[in-house]
């Protein structure tokens, strides 16, 4: 995905979650919640945790959710398993989606 792709595309609000120092270069990405089916922009730093992407996106698509602990973060469609890792040592760049899904099944009702 190219930055310019990510941004355009719709996403839950208007303007972007900004998350880290915000000084210097800024990562365009998009957090996608699955069982919320709903996305939301982001502008991180590369210094900028996975796990604070993780919290920013649940915070904002939702906010009654589950603990943070019970969701896992996919980029490129693997796991992040160290989400204390900045985003650029995940792997992430300009114009990466993170997905963030349960953990665990869940039944629907």
């Amino acid at each position: 995905m190219t930055a310019p792709f990510v941004t355009n595309l719709r996403s839950g609000s208007d303007r972007p979650i900004q998350v880290g120092n915000g000084d210097g270069q800024v990562l365009r990405m998009r957090a996608q919640v699955a069982s919320m089916w709903d996305a939301i922009r982001i502008d991180a730093s590369p210094e900028a945790t996975v796990r604070e992407v993780k919290l920013a996106a649940l915070e904002r698509l939702v906010p009654d959710s589950f603990p943070p602990d019970q969701y896992a973060v996919k980029l490129r469609g693997f796991e992040v398993l160290d989400e204390n890792s900045t985003v650029t040592d995940a792997g992430a760049v300009d114009g990466s989606i993170f997905l963030i899904l349960d953990r665990r099944r869940r039944p629907t009702r």
